[in-house]
């Protein structure tokens, strides 16, 4: 049996117990989620508890104790040696991205959070500025800032939210964004009032396969393989999308979170045609057992591109904070080598430098 010193003076703290033993409890936002039925007349992934993946997919097993024991060490003593040239410099990153003022680009502020400008908007996807990506005082911790802050971002347009989790949906972020009424918010089912008690007026709340037509941008949910929660007794009570965005010129398919599905993204390729861009996860997926029904590892995110026809393929959801067991710098070398085994080189499968702009 493991003891621990919980005295100010010894390296357990009582803060650091209490972050401890706080992690275990909350297993079970992780763990299976309650049994529903679906409802007549509703798409099959309407449930009376919420939404379900459909196709049905396996549910993730309950990560035990040593997952969440590795998560709180590697939190508190183990933070990741960063190497260089991973984030360039906040004031390089703004200036490169004034260079695109005007014209399609995307640039990669950190973890899943994507700005784009297409069809003369600025889209803000998956928002998370904050240093945690938890609902406590302490849980996954930045260890590289965003590569360019809030406060010095253009004029954001449109925020395009893939579902609730903390690293995707960041509340402070949300509540201090400027430009509130103004803004235009595309989330799935179920989201609308996290951004209406935060005071924003223009939000739209899709169904899987539902368009908006904003001007000359088209904005679609579309299905992912996944699922939601902010919270004990809330899980699946709140959709999780993939999202594709055209203009009259270009397009972008962003996955969000999402495991790999045989069928899901080869009919969004079949239905789109192509995609210019596709911003598909390449981390958090170890141990295997627990995260492979619900993201995906760096060959299959380059998979759901091949599948959805994307010229472009962008990496995200690796490089900013430590959610799962791989180390932080394995995902990048194991979409690298993927590509190269497969013909695909550089041009196509990039590596983006957080705060780094690219045209497309």
């Amino acid at each position: 049996m493991m003891h621990m010193n919980i005295d100010s003076g010894n390296r357990w703290t009582r803060r650091q117990f209490m972050k401890l033993t706080t992690l275990a409890a909350l297993q079970s936002v992780t763990g299976c989620g309650p049994h529903v039925m679906t409802i007549e007349g509703k798409p099959l992934h309407h449930t009376t508890g919420g939404f379900r993946n459909y196709p049905p997919v396996p549910e993730p097993e309950t990560p035990g104790f040593p997952f969440f024991f590795r998560r709180v060490k590697e939190g508190l003593f183990d933070t990741p040696e960063v190497p260089e040239g991973h984030v360039i410099n906040e004031s390089l990153a703004v200036s490169k991205l004034i260079n695109y003022s005007g014209s399609e680009a995307v640039t990669w502020i950190g973890h899943s959070t994507y700005l784009m400008r297409l069809g003369n908007r600025n889209i803000l996807f998956d928002p998370f500025f904050s240093d945690l990506a938890s609902p406590l005082p302490f849980g996954p911790e930045r260890y590289v800032p965003p590569g360019i802050s809030l406060a010095k971002l253009p004029r954001v347009d449109i925020i395009i939210i893939s579902h609730n989790h903390y690293d995707h949906l960041d509340a402070e972020t949300v509540k201090t964004m400027p430009g509130k009424e103004r803004i235009h918010v595309f989330v799935p089912l179920g989201l609308r009032s996290f951004f209406a008690k935060r005071g924003y007026q223009n939000i739209r709340e899709l169904d899987w396969h539902q368009s908006f037509v904003l001007d000359d941008l088209k904005v679609t949910a579309l299905p992912a393989v996944h699922f939601s929660s902010r919270g004990l007794g809330d899980r699946n009570k709140t959709l999780w999308c993939s999202w594709a965005v055209r203009s009259e010129n270009k397009s972008c398919f962003f996955a969000g979170d999402t495991a790999y599905s045989q069928t899901l993204f080869k009919e969004i390729g079949k239905r789109f045609g192509s995609f210019d861009v596709a911003i598909v996860p390449i981390g958090a997926y170890k141990p295997v057992n627990v995260m492979k029904p619900v993201h995906t590892n760096p060959e299959e995110a380059v998979q759901i591109a091949n599948d959805v026809k994307a010229d472009l393929i962008i990496p995200s959801h690796w490089g900013t904070i430590v959610l799962t067991d791989e180390s932080p710098w394995e995902p990048p070398e194991r979409y690298r080598a993927f590509a190269v085994k497969n013909g695909i080189g550089d041009d196509r499968a990039c590596i983006m430098k957080i705060g780094e702009t690219r045209g497309f």
